[in-house]
């Protein structure tokens, strides 16, 4: 019984390493963005981490600061004229220091579980039933996604959803709430820091 336990705990922890290790390309990753969020209202973009304090790097990306690596996200307000008064429309330009207390540290299962909240409003998971696919399907979806910021990435969302052990996020509860950064009465998103790049995915939405 013993071995048998040992076997699996192996092979839980070997599948956890399979799932973070999910190799990426271009086309995987672009095509994931697509069809996750073309049907929100989206900002989901990717700028190269240049700062020790990354919030200077998701103050340049709201400004679109282009993907170092040339692939395409999504933006939902490029062609605003609000566009031309201000380059970070909808995101208002605060400073650092009114972003960074706003968002908070997640772990990564909380990061995959928000990327598929953020596929419409509201960001609950309910969302999934939207898409034709199963929530495994998007769930890959979701995991190559972050696999473009390698293992070591850290997570921050502006969304309060606290679970019941620090840095999760609980979208079982109906009690919940935000820190918007935008012009919209609503807006949640989650940014993915790595050692070399900052990406956001972010909804927006006014009710």
């Amino acid at each position: 019984m013993r071995l048998t336990a040992e076997r699996a705990s192996k092979s839980q922890c070997s599948n956890e390493k399979d799932r973070n290790h999910m190799p990426v390309d271009q086309a995987a990753w672009e095509a994931a963005v697509r069809h996750l969020y073309e049907d929100a209202s989206p900002y989901d973009a990717t700028g190269p981490r240049r700062h020790e304090d990354w919030v200077l790097d998701v103050l340049a990306l709201m400004a679109r600061v282009p993907d170092p690596r040339g692939w395409a996200g999504l933006d939902d307000a490029a062609q605003d004229l609000e566009r031309a008064l201000s380059p970070t429309y909808p995101f208002i330009a605060h400073p650092p220091d009114y972003i960074r207390p706003r968002l908070r540290e997640i772990d990564r299962d909380s990061a995959e579980n928000l990327l598929l909240a953020l596929t419409d409003d509201c960001c609950t998971l309910a969302n999934l039933r939207r898409f034709a696919e199963g929530e495994e399907e998007l769930r890959v979806m979701a995991r190559t996604i972050l696999a473009r910021y390698g293992d070591a990435a850290v997570f921050h969302t502006n969304v309060d959803r606290p679970g019941a052990v620090p840095g999760t996020l609980d979208f079982t509860t109906s009690n919940w709430g935000y820190s918007p950064l935008s012009v919209y009465s609503e807006d949640y998103g989650l940014i993915v820091v790595s050692d070399t790049e900052v990406g956001m995915f972010w909804n927006f939405s006014d009710y």
